[in-house]
């Protein structure tokens, strides 16, 4: 065996890296990445599914099982995050557990299923825009019109320094959890529609119905919470910042949603709240705004709706741009993609990259007549949470290899214990997310062969350009750390 350095930035013979800077401290991680995950849209838009489609009245326990795996998952992580530098993520923490050619089979995995997110969400904000100006009077105009003045401003913000975009994530996220708080303080000071719901204290609730298809909707509210680990470079005190962020991040996002979903079942009762997200799964948030606070506050969700919708299209755009900017330093993707602005400190290019494949998935959706939602955003977002459930399994087999070889930190319960506990919690929501796929992307199994052979392809043709292009990923690193690391 070799000593092989790994997808870390940094300097190669030949070939000078650029890093990124900036000075994020924990909170504005924890903005940009609880953006991510989109709670308002989770809120109007999954929960109904969840709870008509998974396990009923006791839906919000999932959040509960989901935050606890996903901690478990976290304590690893977080560990091995001071000894990883760099803008990767979960490709690059895979490649030192695993090597090179599964570093990038990961990286190539990773790009297709937050890309297919991004595109997802610009068909989602397009027909929502369409919706909101049509109801108040206003013309009808195609969605992707809205999608590519959406990507424009996405785009505009990307390119710039990553403490704007931060910023304006601030403010929209205060603007959309704030409305839902309105609403879940309406809901308990009304002491529900008969009751608040007590479904969630008895565990045999919990298994009724389908508690798989329930934990697979929950988990998908959580895509994008990983990404603090992305933000490294760009971190005050990283060692401190990113641990702390994601710790916040998940406890933020599990508690928002634990109790949200138990406010929303408990303002229409157990039964009635089935029936409600049955019978009308798209309008039973904003039944609810209305019924327990007012109109206005329906009015607002609708609103608030495409500030989250933006605020994920901005927060997975700038997610995305640095994975690319990381490949195109590692030489996995062309190096001009690793190259950072002189005065913003921004991956530009790699920006403009992304901005560009953005584009190409609205046009090519346009061009095959698919609607924006039944089939844009429900296929991509399908397709992206079973490839992003996978790569957070194999990030925890990554972490106890890591560890198990390299004896850098030698805590038990830190490297081994709850890394594996997280494995295990994860390889079966991966299994479940796999199985239910025809559920995911509208009940077609063709289909989701055809998503199934696109993922396992992306992950294939990353190894390809392993092999095929023997530096790619390989980036000397801190060298106490590199000497310890041989494969």
């Amino acid at each position: 065996m070799s000593t092989d350095a790994v997808l870390t930035p940094g300097v190669t013979a030949g070939h000078q890296a650029h890093r990124l800077a900036g000075k994020l401290g924990p909170t504005a991680i924890v903005f940009m990445v609880v953006a991510a995950a989109a709670p308002l849209t989770v809120v109007a838009g999954t929960f109904p599914i969840g709870i008509a489609a998974g396990n009923g009245a006791a839906f919000p326990a999932s959040y509960g099982v989901c935050t606890v795996v996903l901690l478990l998952f976290a304590v690893g992580f977080t560990a091995m995050a001071r000894h990883v530098p760099g803008a990767g993520a979960f490709y690059t923490y895979i490649a030192h557990g695993f090597g090179r050619h599964a570093g990038l089979g990961a990286a190539f995995l990773a790009l297709l299923s937050y890309t297919a997110v991004q595109g997802g969400v610009y068909g989602y904000i397009g027909a929502s825009l369409n919706e909101l100006v049509t109801s108040h009077g206003g013309p009808s105009v195609p969605w992707y019109v809205y999608a590519l003045v959406m990507m424009g401003i996405t785009g505009f913000l990307g390119y710039r320094h990553i403490e704007l975009s931060g910023k304006v994530l601030g403010v929209l996220l205060v603007c959309e959890v704030g409305i839902v708080l309105v609403i879940n303080a309406a809901v308990i000071g009304h002491g529900g529609a008969s009751g608040l719901s007590t479904a969630v204290l008895h565990p045999g609730n919990f298994f009724s119905g389908a508690p798989g298809i329930a934990l697979i909707f929950a988990l998908a509210g959580y895509i994008g919470f990983e990404a603090t680990a992305v933000f490294r470079d760009e971190a005050r005190d990283p060692a401190r910042t990113i641990p702390r962020a994601t710790y916040v991040a998940l406890l933020v996002i599990g508690g928002f949603y634990a109790l949200s979903s138990w406010a929303l079942v408990s303002a229409w009762g157990d039964a009635d709240a089935v029936t409600e997200a049955t019978s009308n799964p798209a309008t039973m948030l904003t039944e609810t705004a209305t019924r327990y606070v007012g109109a206005v506050a329906g009015d607002l969700v609708q609103i608030f709706l495409i500030t989250s919708l933006f605020a994920a299209l901005l927060s997975f755009h700038n997610v995305l741009a640095r994975y690319i900017f990381s490949l195109g330093n590692t030489r996995a993707l062309p190096e001009r993609c690793g190259r950072s602005h002189l005065r913003h400190d921004s991956p530009h290019i790699a920006s403009a990259v992304q901005t560009v494949s953005a584009l190409v998935l609205v046009v090519a959706s346009v061009a095959a007549g698919l609607d924006p939602v039944t089939q844009v955003f429900t296929w991509f977002v399908g397709a992206a949470s079973v490839g992003i459930v996978v790569l957070m399994t194999v990030t925890s087999a990554a972490v106890v290899v890591y560890f198990r070889r390299t004896r850098l930190d030698t805590r038990p319960w830190n490297t081994l214990i709850a890394p594996l506990l997280g494995f295990a919690g994860l390889a079966v929501l991966s299994v479940m997310t796999a199985v239910n796929l025809p559920l995911l992307v509208g009940g077609s199994d063709t289909l989701a062969a055809i998503i199934g052979v696109l993922l396992v392809g992306a992950f294939l043709g990353g190894i390809v350009v392993a092999v095929m292009r023997p530096h790619a990923g390989k980036q000397d690193e801190n060298p106490d750390i590199a000497k310890e690391i041989a494969r």
